[in-house]
């Protein structure tokens, strides 16, 4: 079994910079409180092919993360696939950017949940808590970003 969570959010921002920020998966401890450490290599800038390793915590448990990009359209497509082995995974996933007539940005995370063994019986549950936190996810995403780069 697999499903789609998204969330969808209105930054304040220019989107070449939203881009820059969210392209840069460093980035994710500061609206994702699950990620604990993160790393990218190669070194410079995101790419296709650039693999961002991390830790993070689900339910109590900490797990080993690897994702892969796998597009970079900037300012406007970055797309990603989870190569780990974990029960349940990131199958893929993305942000979509679209610049706004007020000069902000509007930016919707996607990702596809998928179950492998036992995680089939449990992707549900992931994907119940996932959906139900989306809001509050973009909610952060926007906070972060505004935070991060400064008002024009």
């Amino acid at each position: 079994m697999s499903g789609q969570f998204e969330a969808t959010v209105d930054v304040d921002r220019p989107v070449d910079e939203v881009f820059a920020y969210l392209a840069d998966g460093r980035n994710d401890p500061q609206f994702s409180p699950r990620v604990l450490r993160i790393d990218r290599i190669p070194e410079g800038p995101t790419a296709v092919g650039t693999v961002f390793r991390s830790t993070v915590k689900d339910a109590g448990m900490k797990t080993a993360r690897v994702f892969r990009v796998t597009a970079v359209e900037p300012p406007r497509t970055l797309r990603w696939a989870e190569e780990s082995k974990n029960l349940v995974t990131a199958s893929r996933g993305g942000y979509d950017l679209e610049p706004l007539p007020s000069g902000g940005t509007r930016v919707r995370i996607h990702n596809v949940l998928e179950g492998h063994g036992i995680g089939k019986f449990l992707v549900g549950l992931a994907l119940a808590a996932a959906r139900k936190d989306a809001p509050d996810f973009g909610r952060r995403i926007k906070a972060a970003v505004e935070a991060a780069i400064p008002a024009p």
